[in-house]
Formats: C-alpha cells, structure tokens, sequence
C-alpha cells in the first residue's frame, strides 16, 4: 500500500513545497537586508560571524520529545536522520557551524511559540508561521509547506467525496497544531473536534474506535498508516481555507538577530538544490491521494 501510493516522489515534490518562498529578507530602503547582521552579497555565516548565541561557539537547535519520524529519526534529533534533523543540520553548516557545535535541546511545541527570551538559537518542529505566533517570536522564511490530511482505519470503509463528507464523524486532533485549526475552520464538524494532547494520543483513539478519524500533516499521515497503524489509510487531504498554503519555519525569539541570517541559510539551500534533495530523501508526496474540497 505504501509503495502505490509514495510512487511519483517528485511528481508531486513541487506542489507541496515552499522551495520559492525560502528567500532572503526583503530589503530595506538603504538596501541592507531586514533586522539583524544580513548584507546583500554576504553569506549566512558572514552574517552569523559575530551574533551572541545561547552558548558561545554552539548553535543551539530544540525541537520536542518524541521527535516523530518522518521528521527525525528513532527519535534521536542528534543522528542527522529524518528531514527536519537533516535540514536543521544544513542550516547550521550555512552559518558556519559543524555538526559538533550544534547542541539540542527538548522544548515542548505549545511552549516553542510562547512570547519571552527562547533558551536555543532556533526551534525545528513542524511549526506552521502562523499571523498570531508571529506577534511573538520570529520566523524564518518557509522551509516546506504541507497539506493536511485525514487518516481512518480501512475498516471504517469512509470514503469521502468532499469535506462536507466529513462533518458528520467524530474527528480529533493534537492541541495547539494548525491541523487542529484547520479541522475547526474548514471541516467545521457538527460535533466539536477531540482535542488530543499529542500525536500518540489521537492515534490510539482511532485505534480504540473512540475516534472516526484524525486529521494531521500529509508527511506524518504517511508515516501513520505505512508504518505505525496497519490497517490504517488516508482518505483524503485538503488545504488551509482560501488556499493559504501551510508554510513551516524555523522559529526563533522575537526581534533574534540570527533571523536574517537564517533566511539567507535556507536561501542557499534552496538556490543550490538541497531542501529539495532532502525533501525527496526524507518526505513522501503522493498521487493517489484524493484532494477534498
């Protein structure tokens, strides 16, 4: 089942990146780029050549725990595996930092956004840039944009034609996730959605049969129902409302001067080809799964 429907990796790769919007800060009226060390022409290390960091001489990356495939790997975001790992790991090196100056630690997702002084220099989790979260902390550029997508047990035989289809089932997802938000504003159930305190949760719900089906990011709905659900399928994927894309970034406190410097790094990284060999290597894309609207 996974392999007919992860074939056409890179037919479905462009879509569903954000690979063009991964750009340098917009400049400003003398031409320098936005807040922070960046200069046009200058690389991202020279413009994190002198920041003070959390750590001196470290590049101090969080994420949280458990850090779920296909984003890391054996929930180890130390081993370079899975894309985020992979990704934070080219950012560092960007910005002149090797893999043994890198240091990670554990900050809970509903915590990573939070307003206040941030204890890494930046935060890799799935993090959607949201309007609201930006009044608070900083973003880079987007590093993947990603649909949502509605995972449900074969067995309950649900086949959906269009999201109107799916107000009628008992649907969950994890607290404080865009997919939550887009579960309430563009599938808009009849019942109020289960809101789960993370991902294992909700999948051990559906499982249970207390859930008709959850609702998550399109890469990890591919990871549950390959790999951790048998029996499990996805039975569509839908965009954010009015075809908002989803944009993940790095997110990093509120006025960092590392900001810039961490767009120029995904900057590179898109111009050179690597987010998208990455995003080949580590995400599945589709062409079987249906589109609901």
């Amino acid at each position: 089942m996974r392999n007919t429907r992860l074939r056409g990796l890179a037919v479905l790769a462009a879509p569903l990146l954000l690979l063009t919007a991964c750009g340098s800060p917009p400049a400003t009226d003398d031409g320098s780029g936005g807040s922070g060390g960046s200069t046009e022409g200058a690389s991202a290390e020279d413009c994190a050549a002198d920041l003070d960091l959390t750590t001196q001489g470290k590049l101090t990356v969080a994420t949280d725990s458990p850090a779920y495939d296909p984003w890391f790997s054996e929930d180890d975001p130390t081993n370079g595996k899975g894309f985020e790992s992979a990704v934070a790991y080219a950012v560092a090196d960007r910005l002149g930092y090797d893999k043994s100056q890198v240091e990670w630690v554990t900050v809970p997702f509903n915590n990573s956004y939070a307003p206040g002084p941030k204890k890494f220099d930046f935060d890799i989790n799935q993090i959607s840039i949201t309007p609201e979260r930006e009044r608070v902390v900083d973003f880079s550029a987007g590093y993947y944009t990603a649909s949502q997508a509605v995972v449900a047990l074969e067995r309950s035989k649900i086949e959906p034609g269009s999201i109107e289809d799916l107000t009628s089932l008992k649907l969950g997802a994890q607290t404080g996730t865009t997919s939550l938000t887009a579960l309430r504003d563009v599938v808009d159930p009849e019942t109020q959605p289960v809101v789960l305190q993370n991902t294992n949760i909700a999948k051990q719900q559906l499982l249970n049969g207390q859930l008709d089906a959850i609702v998550t990011d399109l890469p990890t709905a591919f990871y549950i129902t390959a790999a951790e659900i048998e029996g499990s399928t996805i039975v569509g994927q839908f965009e954010q409302p009015e075809g908002d894309a989803e944009e993940f970034g790095l997110l990093l406190e509120k006025g960092s001067d590392l900001t810039p410097c961490a767009d120029d790094a995904l900057a590179e990284l898109e111009e050179d080809g690597t987010l998208a060999d990455l995003q080949e290597q580590w995400l599945s894309t589709t062409v079987d799964v249906p589109v609901l609207e």
